[in-house]
């Protein structure tokens, strides 16, 4: 079971935009009013269409129906999932984990972490491609070096991301550009996950940093983990706020999957990008995760 993919800009980028827009307001309304348990009709009128419709909206980009969507966003969902993912959660076989596509997609990430004149320098003597696509969650800057990607994040304005980019980078060469390995890190949402290479980031962090980067790539689709999790997989089991800071300051989103770290409360928590973008995006995996099962289930 494949999950839903990124398109390109070429795809009904305003349409897939206006899509998630539709339902990240949904999904704010039915958070805020979760306790209540909202109907349907009454999320549709929330976000101004009419129930037929929203209903096969929301079914074709979240893959589950609004009530099943709600069932996910529970605290004792979150509570659950924490629990089951905790027994899998650093083991590095491949038949381990909650969604067997989902520990695939974590094994073919490789982080490298910038050399130290890079790192100090500001990206001096870097050229770095750049290019915006668009996603089930919106629109995405993703940019490489000849080494990797460097950055991967949700742009909800455009000179803006690419503001952040450069800063990140000062002395950096610039060039608005897609590449093979921009395209490839892409389609790891479109495509047959068992072809697909090996997909590497060239990231700018501390030790600790990529110490932390590289634990959240353990934790399966679908699966969640709590800040004192990742501390203790890193050997700090006392510096859950720094592992907090290092969670935030991830720079490459979906491939690195910082959504999936909360709160031991079952909480969703911050995200750099918008509660309503985490809370989407779980809820999308989770979704995903019992397509796969049930798929799975009745397969040959």
């Amino acid at each position: 079971m494949e999950p839903k993919g990124i398109i390109t800009q070429q795809e009904a980028p305003a349409q897939q935009q206006l899509n998630y827009e539709r339902i990240a307001a949904a999904i704010r309304f039915i958070r805020e009013h979760r306790h209540e348990q909202p109907r349907l009709e009454e999320v549709a009128e929330h976000v101004h269409m009419s129930p037929w419709h929203f209903q096969r909206t929301f079914q074709e980009w979240a893959g589950t129906s609004p009530k099943h969507f709600l069932q996910y966003l529970n605290v004792e969902y979150a509570k659950r999932i924490l629990q089951e993912t905790h027994a899998s959660l650093f083991d590095t076989a491949c038949e381990v984990g909650l969604s067997g596509t989902g520990r695939l997609h974590d094994l073919f990430v490789r982080i490298e972490g910038m050399t130290p004149g890079e790192y100090k320098n500001g990206g001096e003597h870097l050229a770095i491609h750049y290019s915006f696509a668009e996603s089930p969650f919106g629109e995405m800057l993703v940019a490489s070096t000849c080494k990797g990607i460097c950055c991967l994040e949700f742009a909800d304005g455009r000179a803006e991301g690419l503001s952040r980019l450069m800063q990140k980078f000062p002395r950096a060469r610039f060039a608005q550009a897609e590449d093979g390995m921009q395209q490839h890190a892409l389609s790891l949402f479109t495509r047959d996950w068992s072809r697909l290479r090996e997909i590497k980031l060239h990231l700018k962090g501390t030790d600790f940093q990529l110490k932390v980067w590289e634990a959240l790539l353990k934790i399966p689709m679908g699966g969640l983990a709590t800040y004192g999790d990742i501390a203790a997989e890193i050997n700090h089991p006392k510096a859950c706020r720094a592992v907090g800071t290092a969670v935030g300051d991830n720079p490459v989103a979906l491939l690195i999957p910082c959504h999936r770290v909360i709160r031991s409360t079952g909480e969703w928590g911050n995200y750099r990008w918008g509660e309503a973008r985490k809370t989407a995006i779980i809820g999308w995996e989770a979704a995903q995760r019992e397509q796969s099962r049930a798929f799975d289930a009745v397969a040959p």
